[in-house]
């Protein structure tokens, strides 16, 4: 018998059937579920679960642990021990989380020069610094996909351009990592609905979708054309924080070009009116803005 069939057969004896809505009488050797109960429940065959118990099957996948872990009430750290018992890692739950730890947001504060927003998993955004709302403006989409495949530029906003290489990989990377979000995060009504209305929406994410790549996250380039100083190209990198499953956006122009000479002006405007926010009553001045409606692609 194996770490996990043991644990298994723990956990299986330690839940009372009236917990899982079945009747506690009959005649029980021990007072937790039978295996056939568990088996029936978790949606999986009692021959199976008799091996997983007995060592002889040892490689369960995501969604028969899934399964076990319901019926058998496991807490977070039961949990945690079930999938590593059967090597596996650890899947998020619920909603996607939103949360900057303290040390990511100390690292953020200190990014004052460049262009830098949070999103989470499914690419809402989270917060963005003063540089970066004075790059794209305050009233784009407020979450990234949904905002180039479906969303409006507002009048005043910056608009993004890509040349056609750059569009189809940014797409197809966008698909690829919306759809690793969402079989983390299953239960998350949000991302479903995101997903829902996008295939609805637009024709190139719904071909994308289809497609069932997996691509990894990777930098890229785009031109920004801000309503006052026209287009700025800027290269385009992504920070994957994994314990909070974060995404941190960054964005750079080449040094000595003229796109970076008008990332100066931003950067002095955002300075400014830090100083015009610290001279006033909000205390807060210089640090990330949260969201209100703010986002970039």
């Amino acid at each position: 018998m194996t770490e996990l069939g043991t644990a298994l057969r723990a956990w299986r004896e330690s839940v009372g059937p009236e917990s899982v809505g079945l009747p506690r009488g009959g005649d029980r050797r021990v007072p937790g579920l039978r295996r056939e109960e568990l088996a029936l429940m978790a949606g999986v065959s009692f021959d199976y679960l008799v091996q997983l118990e007995q060592g002889r099957a040892t490689n369960p996948s995501t969604q028969v642990l899934q399964a076990l872990a319901r019926v058998l009430r496991l807490n977070d750290v039961d949990r945690e021990a079930l999938y590593r018992l059967a090597g596996l890692m650890v899947p998020p739950s619920g909603s996607v989380p939103r949360e900057v730890p303290p040390g990511v947001q100390r690292m953020i504060d200190r990014m004052s020069d460049t262009p830098v927003a949070v999103f989470t998993a499914a690419w809402d955004v989270v917060q963005w610094n003063p540089l970066w709302g004075e790059l794209f403006g305050e009233g784009l989409a407020p979450n990234m996909v949904w905002g180039h495949f479906a969303g409006e530029v507002p009048a005043g906003a910056s608009e993004i351009e890509r040349d056609a290489a750059h569009t189809d990989a940014f797409e197809r990377m966008m698909v690829s990592d919306l759809r690793r979000a969402a079989e983390r995060y299953p239960d998350d009504r949000a991302v479903t609905e995101l997903i829902g209305g996008l295939r609805e929406t637009n024709p190139r994410f719904a071909e994308l979708w289809t497609r069932y790549e997996t691509l990894p996250l990777g930098g890229s380039r785009k031109t920004v054309v801000h309503p006052e100083l026209g287009p700025i190209t800027l290269d385009c990198d992504i920070l994957a924080i994994e314990r909070a499953d974060l995404h941190i956006v960054l964005n750079w122009a080449a040094p000595g070009t003229p796109d970076a000479e008008k990332l100066d002006v931003l950067r002095q405007r955002a300075v400014a009116a830090g100083c015009c926010h610290r001279n006033g009553s909000s205390s807060s001045a210089g640090r990330s803005h949260r969201p209100r409606s703010a986002a970039a692609s």
